[in-house]
């Protein structure tokens, strides 16, 4: 059975690390890690099926991609790959512009951010699920 691959993005490494962990513990997917844009742009060839992206991206190196930069080149590289957006702030201003730039879905960082992420990594997977008998299906008539 193909595990799902999840890149995490954060420039937060202790919000990394325990995304990661709750990650592990409850459910068999593949994570990567990365805490800057640029690092996650570079192994885009890993394929990954979701990526959950930090909006800031700040943190670490002055001057590096924010979370809209690095949304754009991941569309560029591949426009099919879902990106679920977080960010600790709570304004919908934030998450329209996360939208119009093609994310999935947009997460504030909270108590309940890592139940919604998975509810939105299944509802990503029924589409793909969806998608796939509705090319077979159309592939035939």
């Amino acid at each position: 059975m193909n595990r799902i691959k999840i890149f995490l993005v954060d420039d937060d490494r202790l919000y990394l690390k325990s995304l990661e962990i709750q990650f592990l513990e409850h459910a068999d997917f593949v994570i990567e890690t990365y805490p800057t844009g640029e690092a996650c742009v570079e192994k885009l060839d890993h394929c990954p099926d979701v990526i959950i992206l930090d909006y800031h991206l700040d943190g670490i190196t002055q001057g590096a991609m924010n979370g809209i930069e690095t949304l754009d080149a991941i569309k560029a590289f591949n426009q099919d790959i879902p990106v679920v957006m977080l960010s600790s702030q709570d304004k919908i201003d934030v998450a329209i512009a996360c939208m119009h730039h093609r994310a999935f879905d947009y997460v504030v960082k909270n108590e309940t951010a890592f139940l919604r992420l998975r509810k939105i990594i299944t509802t990503i997977f029924k589409y793909k699920k969806m998608e796939k008998e509705l090319k077979w299906y159309m592939d035939r008539m």
